[in-house]
């Protein structure tokens, strides 16, 4: 980790002075520190970041540009990749001394896997008031999903997202099976079958358990189509690039599924990842199929494009059985939750208010941003068909993030609660706390709620 947090400062150790907007006095360096900002046109613009000499031409310090308005505290990542190589520390403490830790980890994040991306070898003092284990521990399960989702498809495949599960699992005691090929069909998945049958490496279910068998259930379902063409009906080029990140749902569950198994949360935490291709073949499925999902509902196939809903709803259906507490799943759904919000902020989707008000206010308190969509039900008579009880996409292209959670609902029937996340995975432009690629989105939110529900 090109970052490394400590619990003590070195004794070399550096200040970092955080400045709002035209307001260096306030700062705590000294006045000869302030002259050389203003000489250098440093104002505290957000984000902006000069290093401050010391008196024998040597480094002293540096600022930090907070900006005008409230900053969000995950732009304190930015020092990871801006300050120059050495011991670090906070002048002052932060506001939030928890999320400035776990930005500067987030901000040293770098996808290495396939070469050496130079960044500066950090040491940063925790600030006070900061845990840096927790911290590091949210930081591993980012860092997991962020590297999941970077790896191209040709080392990313069925495979290998049942190897990173195993991994993962075997790495804090959890059991894992998987169904995979025909076996698919023998044991009533026949929707993640259909999907993924045409494609080189065999579809399969990986089925994750962890934690005692009597505490409350959590299960956590993520979308792993680990490339898509779109089928048949299929992609244009350029909306093929980035579709390594199509598995960016399993890749954030797995991201919480460790930090939750880190945390030791006193939960029966199952992880569900349907792991498919959607390629094309000789026996790909077709527009206008019709499939019988392991719940027994039959889907008419609209659009070949409309496959991660299928694959969640056999995997969801299984999770129903169970009647878990808490159902939530993940996916790189719709593009239409991108015009809606863009590519930070994801949507979802719950009928449960007391989770939705839980979800909102961790969104806030974590940095996290989430927003809650509305599951309208007049909408669900877009999906009704003519020859089958659903079909997989609309016809008149309104709504279509709404409409996937609809036929997302149709799957869930005993557990407690659930909610849908229909995320991007993606950072399309560098932040503080993140480079260009792969992104956790929600989990940090979903896990604050997890970590306030289940204290144990």
């Amino acid at each position: 980790m090109p970052l490394t947090l400590t619990s003590r400062r070195a004794a070399a150790s550096r200040p970092v002075y955080l400045v709002s907007t035209d307001d260096l006095p306030a700062s705590g360096a000294d006045p000869a520190a302030c002259a050389w900002a203003h000489a250098n046109g440093f104002t505290g613009a957000r984000g902006a970041v000069l290093p401050i000499p010391g008196a024998d031409g040597a480094l002293a310090g540096a600022f930090l540009g907070l900006g005008e308005t409230t900053p969000s505290p995950l732009d304190i990542g930015k020092l990871a990749r801006a300050l120059p190589t050495g011991d670090w520390h906070f002048a002052t403490a932060p506001k939030d001394p928890g999320l400035a830790a776990l930005a500067l980890l987030m901000g040293g994040y770098a996808f290495t896997r396939y070469g050496t991306r130079l960044t500066p070898e950090i040491a940063f003092a925790a600030p006070e008031g900061a845990d840096p284990e927790e911290a590091r521990r949210l930081a591993d399960g980012i860092f997991l999903a962020r590297d999941l989702i970077n790896t191209p498809a040709n080392d990313m495949g069925p495979d290998a997202l049942e190897e990173a599960s195993r991994t993962l699992g075997q790495s804090h005691g959890a059991e894992i099976a998987v169904t995979t090929g025909d076996d698919l069909l023998a044991r009533n998945f026949p929707m993640i079958h259909a999907v993924g049958r045409a494609g080189a490496i065999a579809p399969r279910l990986i089925d994750m358990q962890w934690g005692p068998e009597a505490a409350p259930k959590v299960t956590l379902v993520g979308k792993g189509v680990c490339f898509d063409t779109g089928g048949l009906d299929i992609k244009p080029a350029n909306s093929m690039l980035l579709m390594k990140k199509d598995m960016g749902g399993a890749a954030n569950v797995l991201g919480l599924a460790s930090m939750v198994m880190a945390a030791k949360l006193p939960v029966r935490l199952r992880v569900l990842i349907p792991a498919v291709e959607n390629a094309i073949a000789g026996n790909a499925f077709r527009p206008g199929d019709v499939l019988k999902s392991r719940k027994g509902i039959t889907v008419e196939i609209g659009n070949t494009d409309a496959e991660g809903r299928l694959v969640l709803a056999d995997a969801m259906a299984l999770a129903d059985e169970e009647r878990p507490d808490l159902m939530v799943d993940m996916a790189t759904l719709t593009g239409a939750a991108r015009v809606a919000l863009g590519p930070d902020i994801p949507p979802f989707y719950t009928r449960d208010d007391t989770l939705s008000g839980a979800l909102s206010a961790a969104a806030e308190s974590t940095a996290d941003p989430l927003w809650r969509m509305p599951l309208w039900q007049p909408y669900a008579e877009k999906l009704r068909s003519k020859v089958a009880d659903l079909k997989n996409v609309t016809t008149d292209g309104f709504a279509g993030s709404i409409t996937a959670a609809l036929f997302l609902e149709r799957f869930v029937e005993k557990a407690a609660s659930w909610v849908h996340l229909d995320v991007f995975g993606w950072n399309p432009t560098e932040k503080p706390s993140c480079p260009v690629g792969g992104e956790a989105q929600g989990i940090r939110a979903i896990e604050s709620v997890l970590r306030e529900r289940y204290k144990g």
